[in-house]
């Protein structure tokens, strides 16, 4: 094995996490394969030999990108962020797919990651849920590592306001479940059964097409009832919907003739249904892997 296979073989076995955290920090999976991408480059094309630490190389390599990136699309969603919903993983609904992706980032959370500034989240999620220290982080910000750490502070505030889930799978799969039937047969009062009264429902389509310009409309609701109410629009395309993971949980997806058309995560907080997430950007779906 020469030179150049030893590196592309070690970054190989890095990729898994670069790619994670790549995706914390854009929320985009084809973003998120373009930063890994954009490393391999780098790599491939400087000196690495005197590195003791490839792997952390790697991760601020892939977390300047990142910020480039993120700095690069500041003003781009201000006008849609209300409604913006980042890119989801889809997984099968069963026992592998669950232990593979035991320690995904819930959709909830990754809604809120859109609203903190591009130091902000790639100080919290390289600190919070990579463990990188403050001072290797600081010198990706060009900032004082004591100003890095106020960094992930302000972004964890934000963050502990976010809903998230119980994280009981059975319970959720059973309450997914339990809210899809209810939506196929229309029943209002086994819907609202389910829903925190202050249940939020964020939907983004994007530019949906004319087929789809009912429901597929981007909204924002707050409150039981009028989540309902639009929960019962999306009815028609119940013989469609199927569970599946998002993000690690329960949820489901809108597959229409072998095409994604809508995917929806579920967040679960005591029992109740607090917070409803759907993509219906059909652009946007069409880059995004259905489980096998």
């Amino acid at each position: 094995m020469n030179e150049h296979e030893q590196l592309a073989r070690r970054f190989e076995e890095n990729r898994g996490h670069l790619r994670a955290v790549a995706y914390r920090m854009l929320g985009s999976l084809p973003e998120a394969e373009d930063a890994v991408q954009e490393a391999w480059l780098r790599l491939s094309r400087t000196d690495v030999s005197d590195v003791g630490n490839l792997a952390g190389w790697l991760t601020t390599v892939v977390s300047r990108v990142c910020l480039d990136m993120l700095r690069s699309r500041k003003s781009r969603r201000e006008d849609s962020l209300d409604t913006y919903v980042p890119d989801p993983i889809i997984g099968a609904p069963g026992p592998e797919d669950e232990a593979v992706q035991a320690d995904a980032i819930g959709l909830a959370l990754l809604v809120v990651l859109e609203t903190l500034s591009p130091a902000e989240r790639l100080a919290f999620v390289l600190h919070d849920m990579f463990g990188v220290g403050f001072d290797e982080i600081a010198t990706i910000v060009d900032k004082s590592p004591a100003a890095t750490r106020q960094l992930a502070s302000r972004a964890r505030r934000r963050v502990q306001g976010a809903p998230a889930s119980d994280g009981d799978v059975s319970r959720q799969r059973v309450i997914v479940e339990a809210f899809m039937a209810a939506s196929r047969g229309g029943d209002f009062e086994a819907l609202l059964a389910l829903l925190d009264p202050d249940v939020l429902l964020r939907a983004d389509a994007g530019t949906a097409s004319a087929e789809f310009a009912g429901p597929a409309v981007s909204k924002l609701v707050r409150g039981a009832r009028a989540v309902v109410e639009q929960a019962l629009l999306f009815s028609r395309m119940a013989p469609y919907t199927q569970l599946a993971l998002v993000n690690g949980l329960p949820g489901a997806i809108t597959v229409v003739n072998d095409r994604l058309m809508g995917v929806m995560s579920i967040t679960v907080t005591d029992g109740k249904i607090t917070e409803i997430d759907i993509l219906a950007d059909l652009d946007r779906l069409e880059v995004i892997p259905l489980p096998a």
